[in-house]
């Protein structure tokens, strides 16, 4: 339990800090689902926008530190190259 005003006045903005993160990193992960998903079904027009959608969160959630910068290029790389890879097949 917090001693002091301003010490309770952290806690409180922690929470609410906690609750936005948590919220933030559940919407990456579902965009890397849905990602996922439209990949290993080979639908190509789903894959682009969804894509498009995962790189921006990612590198908004990397620009306030939320994701590591070198995770969110580790990432954004792979998904391109699986829609690289997948494009042949679909042709």
């Amino acid at each position: 339990m917090a001693r002091t005003k301003s010490a309770a006045k952290q806690a409180r903005a922690s929470l609410r800090r906690q609750a936005h993160n948590k919220s933030i990193k559940s919407r990456l992960h579902t965009l890397e689902t849905k990602v996922d998903a439209a990949v290993k079904s080979q639908k190509a027009e789903e894959a682009v926008p969804a894509i498009r959608q995962f790189t921006s969160a990612l590198d908004k959630a990397a620009k306030v530190g939320l994701v590591h910068r070198n995770t969110a290029s580790r990432k954004k790389a792979r998904m391109a190259a699986s829609l690289k890879a997948m494009a042949p097949a679909a042709s």
